[in-house]
């Protein structure tokens, strides 16, 4: 059953990694894309849970203001994922995703009221020295890092305050409303913007393709990574997912080719900041183990 766990996690990790690739494809800008992406996305975990598994979806009105406020940033942070893929590449994107590791090494501790951890502060310099690396040999996608990194700060928000929700309410629940209060936020906005009425300049390819993201590479990934926690460890989870830049970085270069060659500093760069992120999950699973 472990090692079935062990590929079911490797395959929604990769899935994640195929997301930017669908991103890149999808000609539709970021504020259409996020837009239909979260409102199927919805709709596709509400039959889930509703038609499906029959389960109610009733909530207190205390918990359904906390999953809109961290809807409101996931939200943003697909935004910003996708802004940084439109107008850099996927490369970038998810270089800078590397970032959410030093945000949450200093966010958790403020949350979950810890100490900070000093292997995570020097993982944190190494990571921030690398993204500098990376910004001044690759200074032409400026505006692509700058997303990157609001993409990492809003990840970083969502992860960290998703997880003081588990328990709450159901697995279901919570993924549903933050998805779905993160679409009516963002169409609240759009509304007041008059944004609203660009949201049909969209053909049926771009529709079809993020009507996939929305549910194999959304919906999908996201409820079967709440049941492998039945099975592995939090640590596990967290140290293959670091592999999503990993996958995608790969996939984006043998698919769209010239667009995603980099310099040999950004692969350098990137390649050390994942083998950080590893190294720092291996010294805490070793600390974790001596404590016991």
């Amino acid at each position: 059953m472990h090692k079935l766990a062990l590929f079911r996690l490797h395959l929604i990790v990769f899935l994640w990694g195929f997301t930017a690739i669908l991103g890149k494809l999808i000609h539709a800008n970021a504020q259409v894309l996020v837009f239909y992406r979260m409102l199927f996305a919805a709709i596709f975990l509400f039959v889930f849970i509703r038609v499906y598994k029959k389960e109610s979806i009733k909530i207190s009105k205390k918990i359904f203001f906390q999953l809109a406020a961290i809807g409101f940033a996931m939200a943003l942070h697909w935004y910003c994922f996708f802004y940084s893929i439109k107008v850099s590449n996927v490369s970038i994107a998810l270089s800078c995703l590397s970032l959410s590791t030093l945000f949450a090494s200093i966010l958790e501790p403020v949350i979950f009221k810890r100490k900070v951890d000093i292997s995570e502060v020097v993982m944190g310099v190494v990571i921030v020295a690398c993204i500098l690396l990376i910004f001044k040999t690759e200074f032409q996608y400026k505006e692509g890092i700058f997303y990157g990194i609001l993409c990492a700060v809003f990840g970083t928000i969502f992860s960290v305050f998703n997880g003081k929700m588990f328990g709450k309410t159901s697995s279901g629940n919570i993924i549903f409303y933050e998805i779905f209060c993160g679409w009516a936020i963002l169409t609240i906005f759009y509304l007041f913007t008059g944004q609203i009425f660009n949201m049909d300049e969209i053909n049926y390819r771009d529709l079809a393709l993020i009507c996939l993201l929305a549910s194999v590479f959304t919906a999908f990934p996201m409820l079967e990574s709440v049941k492998l926690m039945k099975y592995i460890s939090p640590f596990t989870l967290i140290l293959t997912v670091n592999l999503e830049p990993v996958y995608g970085i790969i996939l984006a270069f043998f698919i769209f080719g010239e667009s995603e060659h980099m310099s040999p500093i950004f692969y350098i760069a990137s390649g050390v900041m994942i083998l950080a992120i590893i190294a720092n999950g291996l010294i805490k699973a070793r600390k974790t183990k001596n404590f016991n």
